[in-house]
């Protein structure tokens, strides 16, 4: 399924995808010209970026955007939405993301690609979801869950599967529907995502959509507050409420099963480290 027209949330820089990029390259900044290819234009301004040279990055980026390469298009896009090294522009940003949902969203979910792709859709779901000031781009919920939905499912992108979730919870796009909310917090919490394991956690202990396990909920929510360092109010709220209305027996069983969890996967974020 191609999604074109799309005009109608992380770094990936750092995670290691691209470590492999950093090495000898074939170009430098006065080599870069109608003869290099994208792959060999991305790699420079790769490499100028890590380096803190932003007039060269931006200079081989756009080259290899202009080449359709899916990885150059979404570090343009994140500059313009961040203003790192080039004006803020959400506009401009959006506008890149949309060029790589609609040149790229047939790319193998399996491929080195994939996961620029999938973030530039979950990028195009934050923006219709939130709208753009001062432009076309509105508040559009049916639209944004369409671009979580396809990254969630197509991609298996676990933030676009957190952000299906609650987006199925809160009813946005639609009537709220707590057992679908599930299923995507479910997938997205099985990858490490710590807001997907906070919001499976409560509906677990609460029995939204799904039959009550209170034990199993207050787990993943004591995982959730204690991976997140107590950095995230939302999930420190969801903690306490359900710690305080847990029997004892509940609290013992959930703290022993979070201590297992947590010494087993040391805390990190297995979505980040795949």
């Amino acid at each position: 399924m191609r999604y074109c027209n799309a005009f109608g949330g992380a770094a990936l820089f750092g995670l290691g995808l691209l470590s492999g990029l950093s090495g000898a390259f074939a170009l430098d900044a006065r080599t870069l010209d109608k003869n290099a290819t994208p792959t060999e234009a991305f790699r420079l301004g790769f490499n100028a970026y890590k380096q803190g040279d932003k007039t060269t990055a931006i200079e081989a980026l756009t080259y290899a955007a202009e080449k359709g390469h899916a990885a150059a298009q979404w570090k343009l896009g994140r500059m313009y939405a961040e203003g790192d090294g080039l004006a803020k522009d959400d506009m401009k940003a959006f506008e890149m993301f949309s060029e790589i949902a609609d040149g790229h969203a047939d790319d193998n979910p399996a491929g080195s690609s994939a996961r620029f792709v999938a973030n530039a859709f979950v990028e195009l779901g934050s923006y219709y979801r939130e709208g753009i000031p001062n432009s076309a781009i509105k508040p559009d919920f049916g639209r944004a869950r369409q671009m979580y939905a396809y990254a969630a499912s197509y991609f298996g992108d676990p933030e676009a599967q957190l952000n299906l979730a609650r987006m199925y919870y809160e009813g946005e796009g639609g009537d709220p529907d707590p057992r679908q909310a599930v299923r995507w917090a479910k997938l997205a919490a099985t990858k490490g995502n710590v807001r997907a394991q906070a919001l499976l956690g409560h509906m677990l202990f609460e029995g939204e959509g799904v039959g009550r396990e209170p034990v199993l909920g207050l787990m993943y929510l004591n995982v959730a507050r204690d991976r997140s360092q107590g950095d995230d109010p939302w999930i420190q709220r969801l903690q306490e409420q359900a710690f305080s209305v847990a029997t004892e027996t509940e609290r013992r069983t959930a703290l022993a099963l979070s201590d297992d969890w947590m010494a087993k996967h040391g805390g990190r974020d297995q979505a980040a480290a795949q």
